[in-house]
């Protein structure tokens, strides 16, 4: 495998420098405060990130507050309550974006919240809880449990919660080959994902990194070369 510090002076070199670089990084995040965040916030954010995927998330944000007040700010017991006929009507609603297929997944995700609450006193404390090594194992659990919540879906949805994330973009999947390691285009595969988990810990080890950091680097170390500016627009991926 080549060494981390080369592709960190690669991603240096094609940002504009090491401030340069450490400015698109983002915070570091501490997975222990999730425990502190309220469930409704935790389903707001999953919502918000089923309804980004594949579609233009700026037109998502700038219509949240309208989705808030259409899904009762998303507080999972409220919205359990609800009867049928609640859930049909949002699918003409014109504060949200009436996909029926994703509003179904706000129902189903109510009742995946509620239930990981009450086993562990919140949906944030599961996530404070989860071993920070086992990324793979966590968004695993998310797909398989959750409603939509498989792929990178799952991953952004932890990135924007503030769990430190790595994000499996084509870049970083790309940076990754040329850097050594022995997985498909995709990267898509069980071995593939335990492969990717095993190296980013021992990198995180080695360079005492955040995970969404070293993910980032390895993402900016290859393929397009998008201007500081533009990438610092959406810093959150």
């Amino acid at each position: 495998m080549m060494d981390f510090a080369r592709i960190r002076a690669r991603a240096e070199e094609r940002k504009g420098g090491d401030a340069v670089l450490k400015s698109l990084l983002g915070p570091a995040f501490d997975n222990t405060t999730l425990a502190k965040v309220p469930d409704d916030r935790i389903l707001s954010t999953m919502a918000e990130r089923v309804f980004a995927a594949g579609f233009v998330w700026r037109v998502i944000e700038q219509k949240w507050p309208g989705f808030e007040e259409a899904f009762l700010h998303f507080e999972p017991k409220r919205l359990l309550f609800q009867p049928d006929d609640f859930w049909h009507d949002l699918a003409s609603d014109k504060r949200i974006v009436r996909n029926p297929q994703k509003i179904r997944s706000v129902r189903d995700n109510a009742a995946f919240v509620e239930r990981v609450s009450q086993e562990h006193g919140s949906f944030g404390k599961f996530l404070a809880s989860w071993p920070a090594d086992d990324q793979v194992g966590l968004t695993g659990y998310l797909g398989k449990h959750g409603s939509r919540l498989g792929g990178n879906t799952g991953q952004y949805l932890l990135r924007w919660l503030g769990w430190d994330t790595f994000i499996l973009s084509q870049d970083m999947i790309l940076a990754l080959r040329d850097a050594g390691l022995d997985i498909g285009e995709a990267a898509s595969s069980k071995k593939d994902q335990a492969k990717i988990q095993a190296q980013i810990n021992e990198w995180a080890k080695a360079t005492k990194l955040p995970r969404a950091h070293i993910s980032r680097i390895l993402s900016m170390s290859i393929g397009v070369n998008r201007p500081a500016e533009e990438l610092a627009s959406y810093m959150g991926e």
